[in-house]
């Protein structure tokens, strides 16, 4: 009876013991399968992304095709933007408004007192202090008010022309994001056209559309942001050089001799006022002169 009893539960122990080994087998052999499935998966993504990243991979002129007609305005833009940006940096420099060779020579010609000899070098080299200073000693002889005056507004203008190019790179900073805003309103319209068409089951032409109306918008962009910086910076310099134009030209024409050069004509302007011919006519009255 004991012996009986001893092989059962033998058996019943082996039994459970070889559920365990078969259950343990089937377990690990889901676990390799699955570890296997996920090694294989992840060894495809690395492949698969390099094979996604060589699809994407655009050019610079796979991009502008794809921002459509509004590049080329936009192109054009940025060649203005580069070339006043160049041409506005040198002519906001002191030193061109005032070559230190140009303002050397002018003084010297001031301490011999040389006015004629100054107006002529003057006349003869081109920057913003030769023509002021040129202008200014051609009104030596109306005296002191005069040549200040003619002093500011030479001034003036020197600051009105350079800053009406500066004011151009406020034009091209506006009208690039309009320019841009355009070719989203026409790619929006030719990606809603596509999907009236297509519907969604074309995702390569409303992919096309989409990323015309992205890269329209993002090149106005790019190119109003550097617009607006150089914009307010050049304005800034112009300011600066202006100032410094000023005290230049001003410290010239201090101390200078007015009453010695009372109705001198230093320069070369010829003058078209002449005394009334109603005075040299017989004196007529001067309101009937005018009115006839």
């Amino acid at each position: 009876m004991h012996l009986h009893t001893d092989i059962t539960m033998t058996l019943t122990t082996r039994h459970r013991i070889a559920r365990a080994i078969i259950c343990f087998m089937l377990a690990f052999g889901n676990l390799t399968a699955f570890t296997s499935i996920a090694s294989a998966q992840d060894a495809a993504a690395p492949a698969g992304e390099a094979a996604a990243a060589v699809e994407e991979h655009h050019t610079l002129w796979d991009r502008f095709k794809e921002g459509g007609w509004v590049m080329w305005p936009i192109t054009a833009c940025s060649v203005a933007l580069i070339w006043l940006t160049v041409d506005l940096w040198m002519r906001t420099n002191i030193k061109k408004m005032a070559p230190p060779a140009q303002v050397s020579q002018t003084q010297d010609l001031f301490r011999a007192g040389d006015y004629v000899g100054a107006y002529q070098f003057c006349k003869n080299n081109n920057s913003a202090f030769c023509d002021t200073t040129r202008v200014a000693l051609s009104f030596l002889g109306d005296g002191q008010d005069a040549t200040e005056a003619a002093i500011f507004s030479e001034m003036n203008r020197v600051n009105q022309a350079i800053q009406t190019r500066i004011n151009y790179l406020s034009v091209i900073g506006v009208c690039t994001p309009m320019i841009g805003l355009t070719g989203t309103v026409t790619g929006m319209m030719t990606a809603f056209a596509t999907l009236k068409t297509s519907g969604a089951g074309d995702p390569a032409k409303l992919s096309g559309a989409i990323g015309e109306v992205l890269v329209a918008t993002a090149s106005g962009l790019f190119i109003a942001v550097p617009a607006f910086m150089f914009f307010y910076f050049l304005r800034n310099r112009l300011q600066v050089a202006i100032a410094g134009l000023q005290d230049v030209v001003t410290a010239l024409f201090r101390k200078m001799p007015y009453e010695h050069l009372k109705d001198a004509h230093v320069g070369e302007e010829e003058f078209y006022a002449a005394v009334p011919n109603w005075v040299a006519g017989g004196g007529e009255p001067v309101a009937a002169a005018v009115a006839a």
